[in-house]
């Protein structure tokens, strides 16, 4: 086996500052608006094991938006349901002419094991439980675009944190650059121990705490099934960790609210945060074509 191809992209965790900065200001250069053919005959495959809208339209906007040609392979109704091993759709792909994959798949470190196996790099687009870095650089790009630092921010992470790989890339990206942030959701949704995905965590079961002084307020999605298994019911998630207006107040006063999506209204948040002036759900969106032709621009060496 071979190390991973120089561009990858695999996880926020081991990604340096420099890194980071360094996509976050060639992100800011790009405008999926005006066409830049860097990318003019390269091939974009991107790979979805699991269903996806945000991330694969943005990758695929992306990639276009600089003269890529990209190719859609799914799951169903490829060799992969006939039981193909990922490492040997990967060598498939990689010989029918893709210069660089994007991959989502559910189960954790299945990027990183593609990437050690190919000659090309290898963007994950979400891992399991494992890492959603794409989102976590497109969050920090956003919030950037609304303050100067994230240095010294107050951010509030609510929702099932436990199950999240946005979370998780999240908490690792802002704690680099020293956001002081709050985890908070019923203890089924928190993890065990804080400390396991960074230094100085605060978390709390009680929402109103979690956003008093919040600079900034990460929704997370949460699964109706995945309530079943705790001891809160639907109703009662509603009542402790829904995000009101009322709640909202207890942020500051220029306070922002994100989701990743897919936001579901009346659970998570109500209408009217969702669509209150504070809300930046569709800015996220949007800002997710500029940090991926960034990231995609980066994979195949034309980051100059």
């Amino acid at each position: 086996m071979i190390e991973a191809a120089r561009g990858s992209l695999l996880g926020i965790e081991h990604l340096g500052r420099e890194e980071i900065l360094r996509i976050l200001k060639l992100a800011r250069r790009m405008n999926p608006r005006t066409a830049r053919p860097l990318l003019r005959g390269k091939r974009v495959l991107l790979l979805f094991y699991e269903p996806s809208t945000r991330t694969r339209s943005s990758f695929e906007m992306a990639a276009k938006s600089m003269g890529a040609i990209t190719t859609l392979v799914l799951s169903s109704g490829s060799s992969i349901e006939k039981g193909e091993s990922l490492v040997d759709t990967g060598y498939t792909l990689r010989a029918v002419g893709a210069d660089v994959i994007v991959v989502r798949h559910p189960n954790a470190g299945a990027p990183a094991l593609m990437a050690r196996n190919l000659d090309i790099p290898v963007i994950n687009a979400g891992d399991g439980m494992h890492e959603h870095p794409t989102q976590a650089l497109l969050d920090a790009y956003t919030i950037l675009r609304h303050r100067k630092d994230l240095k010294g921010l107050h951010v509030a992470i609510i929702g099932d944190i436990f199950h999240s790989r946005v979370a998780r890339s999240a908490i690792h990206l802002l704690s680099q650059f020293g956001a002081q942030l709050t985890l908070c959701g019923p203890p089924e949704f928190l993890p065990e121990v804080a400390g396991t995905l960074a230094p100085g965590l605060h978390i709390t079961r009680t929402l109103e705490d979690a956003v008093r002084g919040a600079d900034v307020i990460m929704l997370l999605r949460v699964q109706k099934e995945r309530l079943g298994g705790t001891k809160i019911s639907l109703q009662d998630y509603i009542a402790r960790y829904q995000m009101t207006l009322g709640r909202l107040k207890l942020a500051k006063k220029d306070a922002i609210v994100m989701h990743p999506g897919p936001i579901i209204r009346g659970l998570e948040l109500t209408w009217e945060v969702a669509d209150c002036p504070q809300s930046v759900i569709v800015e996220e969106v949007r800002n997710g074509v500029p940090v991926r032709m960034a990231i995609l621009a980066r994979a195949l060496g034309k980051a100059r």
